[in-house]
C-alpha cells in the first residue's frame, strides 16, 4: 500500500508542474536538450524513457541509471551526429559508475551543440567605407549542457522494481565573442517495472531553467548594427525554459532467441501552443513510438516515428510529416556500437546519420592470490 500511494504520489505531483507554473517564457527554449541523445533513441524515434537503462539514461530518465548492474562496473557513452547538411555538429559524451550499494549510480553528461565557423562580417568595412575582407574572421555559437545524475532503486521484489533518480544540470550557450549565458535546471525521473510491463516518466526543469544572458558587443560593433537597421539587443536578459512532462510505456517479451521491446512516449510541453500533432495552449502533447528487436543480445535492429507536424501545402490544405528513423546495433563483449539514420522531421527530408558507442569497464574479479 505504501509503494503505491507513492507512485500515487509522484503522479499527482508531475501532474502539478504542467499547471501551477505561470512564468512568461520563450517558447523553445535551450531547446537543443529536445534533440535526443544515443543512437539507440534516435533508432528508436527517441521513444525511451520506460525502458532506458544505460548511460545515456542520465539524459532522458534519470532513474534508469540504477537498472544498470554493478558488474558492469564503470559505463561510458559518446556520441556523434551532423545536422542541416553538416552545418550543425552534436556531440555527447558520459558516464556512469555504482556506489558501493548496489542500489544507487551516479552519472555525468556533457553535451554540445555548435554551429562553427560562421564568418563576422561586423568589421567588414573600414572607417573610410571600403570593403576589406580580410576584417573577416570566424566564430562559433555552440550550446552546452552538464549533468550530473544519482539514481536509486527505491523497491524491488521478484516481479516488480521501482527506480527513482534526478538531475542538476548547468546550461553554458556563448554566440562568438558577442554573447554568453548561464543556466541553471532540475529534473526527476521514475521507472516502475511490473514483469513485462515498463512504466516511466522524466519532468524536466521543474524548478523552471533560468538562462541569464549577458551580451558583450563592442562600441564599434554596436555603431554597424544601427548603421544597417539592425536593434541592439538587451545588455542582460533573462530567458525562462518552462517544465516538460515525458511518459513512456514499453513491453518486454521474447520469441526463442529474439527479443521485443516496443515502446509508446508522449512528451507534454508548456510553453504554449506548439506544431503538434495534439496542440493547444498552453499544453501541446507530441507522442512517438519505437521498436527495438535483438537476436541473441549481440544484433539490435530498430524502427521508430516521431515529431508529427502539420505542414501546408500551395492550394493551403494541411498534410501530415513526421520524423521517421531507422537503427541498427552490435554488442561486441564490453563493447555496443549504435548507429540511426534519421530526419529532421521536417518537409525538406534533410537526413542525418547518428553513430554512439558504449563501453562497459568492468572492475577486476578477485582471486585468492590477492588476498
Amino acid at each position: 500500500m505504501k509503494f503505491y500511494s507513492t507512485l500515487i504520489g509522484f503522479s499527482f505531483f508531475l501532474l502539478n508542474l504542467l499547471v501551477i507554473n505561470q512564468l512568461q517564457a520563450q517558447k523553445y527554449s535551450n531547446e537543443f536538450l529536445s534533440i535526443g541523445i544515443g543512437a539507440r533513441a534516435q533508432g528508436m524515434g527517441n521513444s525511451v524513457v520506460a525502458s532506458i537503462d544505460d548511460v545515456t539514461a542520465g539524459y532522458w530518465n534519470p532513474a534508469g541509471l540504477a537498472a544498470i548492474s554493478t558488474e558492469k562496473g564503470l559505463q561510458v557513452g559518446a556520441m556523434h551526429s551532423e545536422w542541416f547538411a553538416g552545418v550543425g555538429k552534436f556531440d555527447y559524451l558520459g558516464m556512469t559508475l555504482p556506489f558501493g550499494s548496489t542500489n544507487r549510480r551516479l552519472g555525468l553528461s556533457l553535451i554540445r551543440f555548435g554551429i562553427d565557423d560562421i564568418p563576422n562580417t561586423l568589421s567588414l568595412f573600414e572607417d573610410d567605407g571600403s570593403v576589406n575582407y580580410d576584417n573577416i574572421v570566424a566564430f562559433s555559437a555552440a550550446d552546452y549542457a552538464f549533468i550530473g545524475s544519482y539514481a536509486q532503486r527505491m523497491k524491488a521484489t521478484e516481479n516488480s522494481e521501482l527506480l527513482v533518480g534526478g538531475n542538476v544540470k548547468i546550461v553554458r550557450r556563448v554566440i562568438g565573442s558577442f554573447a554568453n549565458s548561464w543556466g541553471f535546471g532540475v529534473d526527476l525521473g521514475m521507472q516502475y517495472k511490473l514483469g513485462k510491463l515498463r512504466l516511466g516518466a522524466t519532468a524536466r526543469d521543474i524548478t523552471t531553467t533560468f538562462n541569464a544572458w549577458h551580451v558583450t558587443f563592442t562600441e564599434k560593433e554596436k555603431d554597424v548594427l544601427l548603421a544597417t537597421g539592425n536593434e541592439l539587443p538587451d545588455i542582460n536578459s533573462i530567458e525562462i525554459t518552462k517544465p516538460q512532462l515525458l511518459l513512456g510505456g514499453a513491453y518486454a517479451f521474447t520469441y526463442k532467441k529474439l527479443k521485443f521491446m516496443p515502446e509508446v512516449n508522449l512528451v507534454a510541453t508548456t510553453d504554449g501552443q506548439r506544431n503538434t500533432l495534439i496542440s493547444a495552449d498552453p499544453i501541446s502533447l507530441d507522442p512517438s513510438a519505437g521498436m527495438e528487436v535483438s537476436y541473441n543480445d549481440f544484433l539490435f535492429l530498430r524502427a521508430g516515428i516521431s515529431q508529427f507536424q502539420k505542414e501546408k501545402n500551395f492550394d493551403g490544405s494541411d498534410y501530415l510529416i513526421s520524423r521517421p528513423a531507422l537503427g541498427i546495433g552490435l554488442q561486441l563483449y564490453s563493447l555496443r556500437v549504435d548507429y540511426a539514420y534519421t530526419n529532421l522531421g521536417d518537409s525538406q527530408n534533410r537526413y542525418s546519420h547518428v553513430v554512439s558507442l558504449q563501453l562497459d569497464l568492468k572492475p577486476k574479479k578477485k582471486t585468492a592470490s590477492d588476498f
